[in-house]
């Protein structure tokens, strides 16, 4: 019943928070310039969110996650562009996709551990990339035009349904059995558990929603192209699980809060925008090296200020 009554409690708090902003869009109080950081603010969550599921629950280094944001960005475009269906119809098609490409990765490759996965994974998103970069129908180099679909309230509820299913995933027996093999792949295999098949559950689900966010971020802009989706973007999701704590999840959903605001408002200064991106990971880092959360969760913290508060009342 408390689990329950939590969970509502977040929902209602978050339906909130959407209407409110939306209230805010409608009434132009939020320019295009502030609703266009929410939204990327709302994909970059849904990135982090979903990688954060393979490596920071299944304990899987994984660096190809922009070959799945690829695959969903592609194939979502095709859908409504070239097939005229409808945008919620194009972006379940292109995580279905992404997830059946994580499959066929995960499936294979994830015998292997390690530095060898992270080789295999980085592999896979340079062979989409290049194939979407010499195929003509998708436009080629040039990149694909796309009309803009992606709105607030499909980036809300994107990041909803992600963070639910994939919190949801993490506290059920999948979930600490994908845990068991992040702790000791050899320990969990002697206990029976099928680590393989988890592993790949987990890689299949961060695609899926990985493919979601690819939808959402083609149809934000009018334009995508092959090189958006190169090796440096799955270092930046990487960035947001690795800074946030691995095995965090409110910890990737703040760091990919933090680092897409501080990257939109450095855009004015090109020349040192890097240089002060790098400066303030490395900041962050040297004073909290397991990340901004660590291995904890926001709710953590209000269950350690309840017992602090029992225990002072049991002392006296």
């Amino acid at each position: 019943m408390k689990k329950s009554k939590v969970f509502w409690l977040y929902a209602i708090i978050a339906l909130i928070i959407y209407a409110i902003v939306q209230f805010m869009i409608t009434s132009d109080q939020l320019d295009m310039y502030y609703s266009n950081l929410l939204i990327t603010i709302a994909i970059n969550i849904i990135l982090a969110v979903s990688l954060h599921l393979v490596i920071g629950i299944t304990g899987q280094f994984s660096i190809g996650h922009a070959g799945f944001l690829a695959v969903g960005a592609y194939i979502s475009a095709i859908c409504t562009m070239h097939f005229d269906l409808p945008f919620p119809v194009a972006l379940f098609i292109g995580s279905v996709v992404a997830a059946l490409a994580g499959l066929v990765v995960g499936i294979p490759s994830l015998r292997l551990k390690g530095d060898y996965l992270a080789i295999a994974t980085l592999g896979f998103a340079e062979i989409i990339r290049i194939i979407f970069l010499n195929t003509d129908y998708v436009g080629g180099a040039a990149g694909m035009q796309i009309t803009q679909m992606t709105t607030w309230t499909y980036a809300f509820f994107g990041v909803f349904i992600t963070v639910i299913i994939i919190a949801n995933f993490t506290k059920s027996r999948h979930g600490r059995a994908c845990i068991a093999v992040r702790e000791d792949e050899i320990a969990a295999d002697a206990m029976g558990i099928n680590t393989t098949y988890y592993k790949v559950v987990a890689f299949a689900l961060g695609s899926f929603f990985a493919g979601l966010a690819g939808g959402l971020f083609s149809h934000n802009f009018y334009i995508i192209q092959p090189s958006q989706f190169g090796f440096l973007k799955s270092f930046d999701i990487l960035i947001y699980v690795v800074l946030g704590g691995l095995g965090s999840l409110s910890g990737a959903i703040i760091a990919a809060i933090l680092l897409t605001v501080v990257s939109m408002y450095l855009t004015e200064f090109p020349e040192t925008r890097m240089i002060i991106y790098s400066l303030v990971l490395i900041i962050v880092m040297l004073y909290r090296p397991s990340g901004l959360m660590g291995t904890k969760e926001i709710t953590d913290y209000f269950k350690l200020g309840k017992r602090s508060k029992g225990g002072n009342l049991d002392d006296q």
